[in-house]
């Protein structure tokens, strides 16, 4: 398990403004005789702000599933599976096959980015990119991303993938090459409506336990295994 603040440190500074002003102009609007109308006409739109941005960082308390199965990966995201996809080579798996599993997130999901498994970060590549709506096939070609490059105990090579929305214009990932995951920990997000995706080596071994369409919970999910990653 893993305690944690309601609202991530990662948008401190959209909720932390967010509640300073809530908190400056809510009691000044209730109190507001000056007004030649109702405060609570002001006052309502601005508590009702807070409560969006608040929700949009919310980190709820979150334990990963016991008794897992060797192999088991936990979805990264919180969302709908968008796409699973075989291709013959990504930069991710050193090159080899892999099989994508692309998750969308809306703008009401809980955007917190998790482990899939335990790992090891070999490095990060960040691509500059257009800001297409994350619900279009063409935006997980195009848009911002940032690939992040690991590594199973085993030493082989996997990966995951942040890709910018329409709304999402800022990528959070505090990985650095050596960082250690801990299955299900959380490492980052992506603000605004996105997607994530997960990269497996060895498609022909993965067992896919997911369907486009499925709603997946990062860090409870369990969306792939993969036999003998060690």
């Amino acid at each position: 398990g893993e305690s944690s603040m309601p609202l991530t440190k990662y948008g401190i500074r959209e909720w932390g403004i967010a509640t300073i002003v809530a908190l400056l102009l809510v009691p000044l609007f209730l109190a507001g005789d000056w007004l030649p109308f109702p405060g609570w006409i002001l006052a309502g739109p601005v508590a009702l702000g807070w409560f969006v941005i608040a929700a949009f960082f919310r980190d709820p308390i979150r334990r990963i599933p016991k008794n897992l199965a060797p192999g088991s990966m936990l979805s990264p995201a919180d969302g709908v599976v968008s796409a699973i996809e075989y291709v013959d080579s990504h930069e991710a798996t050193d090159g080899n096959a892999a099989v994508i599993l692309r998750i969308f997130l809306s703008v009401l999901n809980v955007h917190i980015n998790r482990a899939p498994c335990d790992a090891t970060v070999t490095g990060t590549i960040y691509r500059k990119g257009m800001f297409l709506n994350a619900q279009t096939p063409e935006s997980a070609r195009v848009n911002e991303s940032n690939v992040i490059l690991l590594k199973f105990p085993s030493g082989e090579f996997f990966g995951m993938r942040q890709v910018s929305g329409m709304i999402a214009r800022c990528i959070v990932c505090p990985l650095v090459k050596g960082d250690q995951l801990i299955q299900g920990r959380k490492w980052g997000m992506i603000k605004f409506g996105s997607t994530t995706e997960l990269i497996l080596p060895r498609p022909e071994d993965v067992q896919v336990g997911v369907e486009v369409g499925d709603k997946v919970k990062g860090g409870k999910t369990i969306i792939a295994l993969l036999p003998g990653k060690g």
